[in-house]
């Protein structure tokens, strides 16, 4: 495991959500504002508010992207087209790995419910699931920015 993966992990664990897990993870090697990210990817987790749309270590994963292609690129529209080139090549691989990139479909169970919550921790999903997404995210992403 890596060490952007392992603060990930950590990070989740400590009660960040899985989007905010995985953007936290390159703080440092990005160079952005920690405060910022954690702000805007609050809503995320749960596949957006619990929503169970896209997984948010998926979407985490989006917003690290448009991050690294902002910095490295000033031009707005190569930066863009950047981004969505490597959004669609992330959900490509992640989808071979978990066959979805829906947060329902991964877990099985509606968040939205008490039973669905009561599922998740008694099946220990965060462990099996949420940590094997946010680790797995890590390891798409670093295959694509480095």
């Amino acid at each position: 495991m890596t060490k952007i993966e392992e603060n990930a992990i950590r990070s989740f664990k400590s009660g960040l959500n899985c989007a905010q897990s995985v953007i936290s993870a390159y703080v440092t090697d990005l160079s952005f504002d920690n405060n910022l990210a954690m702000s805007l990817s609050c809503g995320f987790g749960g596949g957006m508010g619990r929503l169970q749309e896209t997984c948010g270590a998926v979407t985490g994963s989006f917003m690290v992207m448009g991050i690294y292609n902002c910095k490295k690129d000033s031009d707005t529209q190569a930066s863009k087209d950047k981004t969505y080139s490597m959004v669609r090549s992330f959900s490509d691989k992640f989808k071979a790995i978990h066959g979805t990139i829906d947060c329902k479909s991964l877990l099985k169970c509606d968040l939205q419910t008490e039973e669905g919550r009561q599922f998740m921790k008694d099946n220990k999903l965060s462990e099996f699931v949420c940590e094997k997404c946010i680790s797995d995210s890590v390891r798409i992403l670093d295959e694509l920015i480095r």
